[in-house]
């Protein structure tokens, strides 16, 4: 016994300026990706993918064929207005459906069949009655995200508005020029003539979270490989002898069974792969046996959760055996404070400053949102995130195998051995 009280530590310098860099780091780490990613969406935003369709039939006027659609749709691509902020994907209406439903655009602008038509005849509608009044229709697609929907939203909707007033100029200066005699009706349309309709572009079904099921799925299995690393990374040590084990006021012991550091990590991943499939199967059952998630493609999404807690767990494990103390650090800002920012499920990575489009890159978050939003919203189509979602957790786990043993290895090589501090004390203080 030191006979020193156990307060007293409390005025070592070193612990209070340790600890302060550690946490003070941290801190401000996650206020950069948190805060930082996210301040002014608007301002970052670079070629967010939003349809253009001209559906327009086009219309017979003085003997002419005109097509307003087709000037709206010129006017629109051509236009400086939004910079390069909106990426405009002129297409067929087929494409349309096809691209909303793999999640490949935000939103849309379409321009319907009868515009034309429905237009010129404001300019000659009978005096009885009211013109119809032709429409631009405005689709949302709350699936691909429900910021980057918003975003496109109000893009869509200030280029409809713009567009009805030209249209509107170009009446009105034929109205004025005596071209044509417009009833009153009529007149009181034609400075904006077009009414813009909101539809959702790619409906969800009731508990689809508005889109953001597949978010919190996917953050759900980072979660469980993440924090299932640190749980077994800790009782294979105790297993091994290496640690003790507190449970409660007890403190237990095994006897030391030496491993190396590559064999302590084949341990603990053997052991991560199989409770991997206890837990993506409890995951699932969660969240849609229990909780009513709307999901299909059942057996594959659970397939799909397990390889995904799996590989997280595996990559995590593997930091922790590198870095040791401090990996549990470097594993928060890897799976949790560098992904969920960057995981294009709240903010698209269109609206991300450039360091966060780059993170979103490699961040494993990211790929399993895209896999996991593939499965529930676009029928499991490969080519809707699926592909890109296997590809790169089968990249993640062959690269945390390269750097794990790699870097194990080269310990071992080097006598870097765990062995207790206790063994090498009673080994040194032994008469010689």
């Amino acid at each position: 016994m030191s006979g020193i009280h156990p307060f007293r530590v409390l005025r070592a310098k070193p612990l209070w300026i340790a600890n302060g860099v550690i946490t003070g780091v941290l801190a401000l780490l996650f206020t950069v990706f948190y805060v930082g990613a996210n301040i002014d969406p608007v301002d970052h935003m670079k070629n967010l993918p939003v349809g253009l369709v001209n559906a327009d039939k086009g219309a017979a006027v003085g003997g002419k064929q005109v097509n307003l659609g087709a000037e709206i749709s010129e006017s629109i691509t051509k236009s400086t207005v939004s910079g390069d902020k909106i990426d405009w994907k002129v297409m067929d209406e087929k494409q349309l459906t096809e691209e909303l439903g793999k999640g490949k655009l935000y939103g849309a602008l379409v321009v319907p069949a009868d515009f034309t038509f429905s237009t010129v005849a404001l300019t000659g509608a009978a005096t009885a009655g009211t013109p119809a009044r032709p429409t631009l229709t405005v689709l949302t697609n709350q699936s691909a995200g429900s910021v980057g929907s918003g975003l496109a939203r109000t893009a869509t909707t200030q280029a409809a508005e713009s567009a009805s007033l030209q249209v509107g100029r170009e009446l009105t200066a034929q109205g004025g020029s005596g071209q044509v005699k417009l009833p009153a009706a009529a007149r009181l349309l034609l400075a904006d003539p077009a009414a813009v309709t909101v539809k959702d572009g790619h409906p969800l079904d009731s508990h689809s979270g508005l889109g953001l099921t597949a978010f919190y799925y996917a953050l759900v299995l980072v979660v469980c490989g993440m924090l299932s690393a640190n749980v077994i990374s800790g009782q294979v040590d105790h297993a091994l002898g290496y640690t003790h084990n507190d449970m409660g006021p007890l403190r237990l012991h095994r006897p030391l069974i030496r491993a190396t550091r590559v064999q302590t990590l084949a341990i603990s991943s053997t052991l991560m792969a199989g409770l991997s499939l206890l837990m993506g199967t409890l995951v699932m059952a969660g969240a849609v046996g229990l909780m009513g998630m709307d999901a299909s493609h059942l057996p594959l999404l659970w397939l799909y959760s397990v390889c995904a807690i799996a590989v997280t767990g595996i990559g995590a494990l593997t930091l922790l055996a590198v870095f040791g103390t401090p990996g549990m650090l470097v594993v928060t800002l890897v799976f949790i404070g560098m992904a969920v920012p960057t995981a294009n499920a709240t903010t698209p990575l269109q609206a991300l400053p450039g360091f966060y489009r780059f993170l979103a890159e490699f961040e494993p978050l990211r790929q399993i949102t895209g896999g996991i939003r593939a499965i529930l919203y676009y029928d499991a189509q490969a080519d809707a995130g699926l592909t890109r979602g296997w590809v790169m957790m089968a990249a993640g786990l062959v690269a945390a195998a390269l750097f794990g043993f790699g870097v194990l290895g080269w310990y071992d090589r080097k006598g870097l051995h765990r062995i207790p501090a206790e063994t090498k004390l009673e080994t040194t203080a032994a008469p010689a």
